[in-house]
């Protein structure tokens, strides 16, 4: 097992080690061992750092089996035993000690102020989460927690890590049990919260610089609560306030009386959708009573473009609701496909739903319905033209039958 160096040290930025080993995984992929690296590999719910070993890019980085796996962007000419240098992605490395700390601190604060325990975590690229063992979370509480975890930042208390045996932990107050039996270690604020973790974390907790809650949902019988922390609290805040200044632009309204600029566009937007149905209900009408003029005997046949097929139904509808001996057969070509209503009044005793069945096979259809009311659709294999035609005949083959 190689030196891990980032437990030694985890601000080391850039070091040099040499290759033992150059091999490829049970997928094919190519990875290299060190005797030593700064390069943490995913664990512990926190993700692996990233950066270059010789200017080759470093990919990801897995422990597997005690070794520290180095996955490279193409493979290092240098054979093995040869000297490497290697650099962290300091920006990533920092963020993920930020956030693994700042987690560490809030969930001591749940514990601490209503004993809700951390069941679960997760270190994302632009959040974090906790689950919670608790099925409800108040906003009152939330906003305690946030307060408590803050100002112990804000106090600056040290973070010391310690490698402690098992027979040692009964000296110290864990949070939760530690998952490994040996080789472990502390993460400890003192007097604040003690816990076995394998990943890294800054020296003080003001290095953390600020924790926010962002939202908390309930997950089966859990509460997942969302937060960030560091630099990623100011990359929140501008991201929202991009947002929100466009949004004052937008509405023409300030940001303090955004919520009632809105809630108005909203009952506006509702109002108009709902003028906008009264409308088409009334075109719809006066279309019914068009195409009932201009029938000929009891039959209403007609083709259109791009019409839905819940315009289809209301017309149909309709129609048979003003005259009860008519049989309404509407097509529309809707770019590669055709929608088909097929409709009958109470006084007539033809199937619907068996001409409109006969009339899908011709055009790789599917659709259903009532022996008064039925629709589909399929491929537009043929005219519009064509398949009322089609209907049409049919309609003529049950009448004869």
């Amino acid at each position: 097992m190689g030196v891990k160096l980032f437990y030694q040290d985890p601000y080391i930025k850039t070091f040099s080690a040499k290759v033992t080993a150059q091999k490829k995984d049970e997928t094919g992929n190519y990875y290299i061992v060190l005797d030593q690296t700064a390069f943490y590999p995913t664990g512990g719910g926190q993700p692996h750092d990233i950066g270059t070993l010789e200017n080759i890019k470093v990919l990801n980085v897995e422990e597997v089996d005690g070794e520290v796996r180095h996955y490279l962007e193409k493979e290092l000419n240098n054979g093995n035993a040869a000297a490497v240098h290697g650099v962290i992605d300091w920006e990533r490395r920092f963020d993920h000690m930020q956030q693994h700390a700042g987690q560490h601190i809030l969930s001591a604060a749940f514990e601490q102020l209503y004993g809700y325990k951390t069941v679960g975590f997760h270190l994302g690229n632009e959040t974090l989460t906790i689950d919670l063992d608790t099925e409800n979370l108040l906003e009152s509480e939330a906003l305690q927690v946030e307060k408590l975890s803050n100002q112990i930042i804000v106090d600056n208390w040290p973070i010391d890590t310690k490698w402690v045996t098992e027979e040692e932990l009964g000296n110290y107050n864990l949070r939760k049990e530690t998952k490994v039996k040996e080789d472990i270690r502390l993460v400890i604020i003192p007097n604040f919260d003690y816990n076995g973790c394998g990943g890294t974390h800054p020296s003080a907790t003001g290095e953390v610089q600020a924790i926010k809650i962002l939202d908390w949902e309930r997950q089966k019988r859990k509460t997942r609560v969302q937060f960030v922390c560091g630099n990623r609290v100011i990359k929140q805040l501008s991201q929202k306030h991009k947002v929100l200044m466009e949004l004052t632009k937008l509405l023409n309204a300030p940001e303090k009386d955004m919520q009632q600029a809105v809630i108005r566009l909203l009952e506006n937007g509702k109002t108009a959708e709902k003028e906008l149905e009264q409308s088409l209900e009334t075109i719809l009408h006066f279309e019914a009573k068009s195409l009932l003029a201009n029938r000929e005997k009891k039959i209403i046949g007609n083709v259109f473009k791009n019409r839905s097929i819940q315009e289809l139904q209301k017309l149909a509808r309709i129609i048979i609701a003003s005259d009860e001996e008519a049989i309404v057969l509407l097509v529309s070509h809707n770019e590669n496909r055709l929608q088909l209503v097929c409709a009958s009044g109470p006084a007539e005793n033809i199937s619907m739903k068996k001409v409109i069945g006969n009339a899908l096979l011709s055009i790789n259809g599917k659709g259903g319905g009532s022996n008064s009311f039925a629709q589909g659709g399929g491929e537009a294999l043929v005219s519009a033209e064509k398949m009322l035609e089609h209907l049409l005949d049919l309609v003529h083959s049950e009448r004869v039958s």
